[in-house]
């Protein structure tokens, strides 16, 4: 057969791009097209998305990745599938006329503080986890909505439909008005066992279940692109498929494992730890744990853990530049390998953490207030985070295998985050496990991966895997000296309170 072309695009929180993913006899290769940062702006205090910028972005991104293949630039690379992936949980509204209303906010903006608190007091945090098996986060969608109830928001009095990121740009790119199953579990709004939308958990809370669109499974054809974007690209009709869209979801499927005795970190602004499982678990000890059932290819499910991750790092480096000091990411890593070991402790997930700015100082206010000495250097500041998100894997890896009832032999980290080999070197330390780092452009690899498998250019997840493993290095770390970690992790859970 020959080589297929497919254009992923994949946003994250920090940046997107447009990758050309080329599957060739078994193998894929990867051509980065066009990386941007991702628009964000404040108005009238509030943190919103930059759709039009976004939008325009990925059009870009399209023009490049069927245009620049060639020398002359002139006659664009046959594509044989478009599909995006993006973070969770935020979204936009479309009223009745398809036109859409407003920018998206951000889930770190602040409309919803307290609204975790105000939906207990009408539907307990019991009901609400047996409803939809999702981990408790106040950026979830659920608490978006009903913060948008509260405020009065017009926006959603006239909305006609509630479209995810990522299938808001399937929208764009189709007008089909449909969300794909990896990104609508996110929500806190969907029910993995009547696999539905949790309609009267939205009831309870008087929120519009009528805006939900139809889910759709993971690699699924939506159609050809739009004629009139397809004419300002200067493309065909080229097929738009939903991969898995959820960046997590596609991030899993590019993990190089057989069998079934591992769990993944996908590392990046998150890190979402986790396993693959074939039904959701949701029971007291999930519950208790605070851990998520999300789905994933094959319908398959995600059960894992929301972990801060390295925004903890990337907000410290935006506050060192504001002061006129431009590290990059590797120079931070190599003066955190020179910083004493273990020395100040943090939680990732303390609640001023997840707010952007200002991230040096309440580091140091998380250790006044624990007793601790604070970071009195930037490799020192982040050492204390890669070390807390260490001892955070170990202890969300000791909450899997209670839950799971087995042990975890290996760790595979994949993403962005498996570059920083310190960090994996902790992590195999922190855990006492062995740690698999790779592929580095996994959630590209996954989008492309489903959107072959959507074509029926590969036959299945095991499959796609194996591709995986054709294609790509990967680079292994053993444990190495125990002894401290297990004094620090005692340190670590009085510290967290847990």
């Amino acid at each position: 057969m020959a080589a297929r072309n497919f254009v992923a695009f994949d946003l994250g929180a920090e940046s997107g791009r447009a990758v050309l993913g080329v599957v060739d006899g078994g193998r894929l290769t990867l051509h980065e097209k066009h990386r941007f940062q991702n628009p964000t702006g404040r108005m009238n205090g509030h943190l919103y998305w930059d759709l039009l910028g976004q939008w325009e972005e990925l059009k870009t991104g399209l023009r490049k990745a069927a245009f620049e293949q060639l020398p002359d630039h002139k006659h664009p690379v046959p594509l044989h599938g478009i599909g995006v992936d993006t973070w969770g949980v935020d979204f936009g509204l479309l009223d009745s006329n398809g036109d859409v209303l407003g920018n998206p906010f951000h889930y770190r903006d602040a409309q919803t503080d307290g609204m975790m608190e105000d939906a207990f007091v009408h539907v307990s945090r019991e009901e609400i986890f047996h409803a939809t098996g999702v981990q408790f986060m106040q950026l979830n969608s659920l608490y978006q909505l009903l913060a948008m109830k509260r405020a009065g928001s017009k926006a959603l009095a006239c909305a006609d439909t509630l479209l995810f990121m990522p299938d808001l740009f399937n929208y764009l790119f189709t007008g089909q008005r449909k969300s794909e199953f990896s990104i609508a579990t996110t929500s806190q709004m969907y029910d993995p066992r009547g696999k539905t939308w949790a309609i009267d958990l939205l009831g309870k809370l008087d929120l519009p279940a009528h805006i939900l669109p139809e889910i759709i499974p993971s690699g699924t054809a939506l159609g050809p692109l739009r004629r009139d974007v397809a004419e300002e690209c200067g493309v065909g009709p080229v097929p738009v498929v939903a991969p898995a869209c959820h960046d997590t979801a596609s991030a899993v499927v590019a993990v190089p494992a057989q069998g079934d005795d591992w769990c993944y970190i996908s590392s990046g602004t998150w890190s979402l730890m986790g396993v693959e499982l074939n039904e959701p678990i949701i029971n007291e000890k999930s519950l208790r744990y605070n851990y998520t059932n999300e789905g994933g290819v094959g319908g398959t499910i995600r059960f894992l853990k929301n972990i801060m991750g390295l925004w903890l790092v990337q907000e410290c480096r935006r506050h060192w530049q504001r002061e006129g000091h431009d590290h990059a990411y590797a120079e931070l890593t190599q003066l955190a390998q020179r910083a004493q070991p273990l020395a100040s402790i943090i939680d990732p997930d303390d609640k001023p953490f997840l707010s952007p700015g200002q991230m040096p100082p309440k580091i140091v206010e998380f250790c006044a207030k624990t007793g601790q000495r604070p970071p009195a250097s930037r490799g020192e500041f982040v050492r204390a985070c890669l070390d807390s998100l260490a001892l955070t894997y170990r202890k969300t890896l000791e909450g899997l295998e209670d839950v799971l009832g087995r042990k975890v032999d290996v760790i595979h980290i994949v993403g962005g985050g498996s570059q920083n080999e310190l960090l994996n070197q902790l992590t195999a330390d922190a855990c006492n496990r062995p740690v698999i780092a790779g592929p580095v452009e996994a959630t590209a690899i996954g989008n492309v991966l489903v959107q072959a498998m959507a074509t029926g250019d590969i036959a299945s997840l095991a499959n796609a895997r194996e591709v995986v493993r054709n294609s790509f290095q990967v680079k292994r770390y053993e444990p190495g000296d125990t002894g401290q970690w297990d004094q620090a992790y005692l340190r670590f859970r009085q510290i967290v309170g847990s």
